[in-house]
């Protein structure tokens, strides 16, 4: 036996292909929802492309990395890997953005499946590092190792293999998944948040959330002992199911099952970006292809997986899966041991991953490790005179107590995002935010887009300041006396008065 086919056949016993089970529709399956979901990302980042990090935006990225240009020498192109280095201006943010969208749709398609999706994620990975704050979450690390990973399953140009997809790549996108639902299970335990262990999270999450929706406030009037029970359920989804997957194929489903309606519960009342959409999608790994010849026409089971040649890859094209897949096994083992135990990874590995940090491509996760128990919100407002106040009205976020809050996933209003972040903190914790400040006393139109309305058509204001409020929904018997959702109480101050000369002086 090779010592390849050695390697492989662990791999081979957690997939089942060994014993005959086949993946080569539900890898089809897969490869469309995620083509689907690096469309969405890149689509939704294009149209906030300048506003947040052009030329006039709040984090440009080409001061970005002109900075770190005049501090580091050639090692910069590994520690932040983009095709940015070539340009950075209003038109290679245009035309990356818009390579992503053709990416996606070519491995919607099916077209050159491999190169797309190599394409997409150096593509993605380039916007990720330049975007700086603006695409630092969750989400987006977990779009790009699912990418990575996935071109360890996606066809060669030389046509499918006659047997399933390979077994190494099958395996670790559902460690991938395995990973995402338990660590985040972990690190609500792990937390000491108070909130989770006495079974109150969701009491306080649905009004709490970045950007809550209309369920949302439905969902908030459930009894106390209803809420309890979805953290029940959540601990109980997110710390069991993993397990199934290793157990075969009908435990398989039910973890699929679960993870598709804990999905459909937080999607269902929040706005969490293409984040359900992608869990989803790995989930559908889980499906083997005799159920999803019970699922889907037969025409389109044809279509799924016959291609009119069918070649074995070459020897050498499968021993740099297995040995690239091995070791990226090894680094997503180190980021659970992390997790898990707290006290750094397995022994050797942490150098490895702080060799491929850079990637963005091996990482812990832990989704609402921590629950916020109190909702603050900032009001920017700009005046001509320094005595009348006017606010600037953002997109998506709660402002006006009577805008019923909507859904906007799968697209991420970033700023909206990040003004929920800020309100956590202080007005110096985040530098972005004074950058904004001065956007608009500037009157920048690529930031001014980002938000919903301009207080100041005809020209900036001389000064502009933050105010904090503090929200909580309305109970059902105020929202039927006033018709309002939300309610809302001034707090203070979050940004003092600052006039364009002043921004960023001591």
């Amino acid at each position: 036996m090779s010592i390849r086919k050695t390697i492989e056949e662990p791999f081979e016993w957690i997939t089942g292909i060994d014993a005959g089970a086949r993946y080569e529709i539900a890898r089809w399956v897969f490869l469309r929802a995620l083509a689907a979901v690096f469309l969405i990302a890149f689509f939704s980042f294009w149209v906030q492309v300048q506003g947040l990090i052009g030329p006039a935006g709040i984090l440009p990225a080409g001061e970005f990395l002109d900075a770190v240009r005049s501090h580091l020498g050639l090692e910069r192109y590994w520690l932040l890997p983009t095709v940015f280095w070539l340009g950075a201006g209003r038109a290679a943010l245009h035309l990356v953005s818009g390579l992503g969208v053709l990416s996606g749709f070519a491995l919607l398609l099916d077209f050159h499946p491999r190169p797309a999706l190599v394409s997409c994620w150096v593509l993605y990975l380039s916007l990720a590092v330049v975007g700086q704050d603006f695409l630092s979450f969750q989400w987006d690390v977990l779009l790009l190792e699912t990418g990575l990973l996935a071109v360890l399953l996606v066809p060669g140009p030389r046509g499918r293999s006659r047997r399933s997809p390979p077994a190494v790549g099958l395996a670790l996108l559902w460690f991938l998944l395995f990973r995402l639902l338990f660590e985040s299970g972990v690190v609500k335990l792990t937390s000491g948040d108070p909130t989770w262990r006495n079974l109150t999270a969701l009491h306080y999450h649905f009004f709490t959330q970045p950007l809550p929706t209309w369920t949302a406030w439905y969902a908030n009037l459930l009894p106390e002992w209803m809420k309890s029970a979805g953290v029940i359920a959540t601990f109980t989804i997110e710390l069991g199911a993993p397990w199934l997957i290793l157990l075969g194929r009908v435990p398989r489903l039910v973890a699929f099952a679960a993870t598709v309606l804990l999905q459909m519960m937080i999607g269902g009342t929040g706005n969490y970006t293409f984040f359900n959409i992608l869990t989803v999608a790995l989930a559908l790994l889980l499906i083997d292809d005799s159920v999803w010849r019970r699922i889907l026409p037969a025409g389109f089971v044809r279509g799924a997986i016959e291609t009119p040649e069918k070649r074995e890859e070459a020897v050498v094209a499968e021993w740099l899966r297995v040995t690239a897949g091995t070791v990226l096994f090894v680094l997503a083992l180190g980021t659970l041991w992390d997790t898990v135990f707290g006290y750094g990874t397995l022994p050797g590995v942490d150098s490895a991953l702080r060799w491929a940090g850079p990637l963005e491509s091996v990482n812990g996760y832990g989704l609402f490790r921590v629950m916020t128990t109190d909702r603050l919100e900032i009001e920017v407002e700009g005046s001509d005179n320094g005595v009348t106040w006017r606010p600037y009205e953002f997109r998506y976020k709660p402002q006006d107590v009577s805008r019923r809050p909507s859904f906007v996933e799968p697209h991420q209003p970033r700023l909206d995002w990040q003004m929920w972040f800020a309100a956590l903190g202080t007005v110096n914790d985040s530098a972005w935010f004074q950058r904004f400040l001065e956007r608009l006393l500037e009157g920048s139109p690529d930031v001014l887009s980002l938000l919903r309305s301009n207080p100041f058509p005809d020209h900036p204001p001389r000064f502009v300041r933050a105010q904090l409020y503090r929200y909580r929904f309305s109970t059902a018997a105020e929202r039927r006396a006033s018709g309002d959702w939300w309610v809302r109480s001034a707090v203070g101050s979050f940004a003092p008065p600052v006039a364009l000369p002043a921004v960023g002086s001591p």
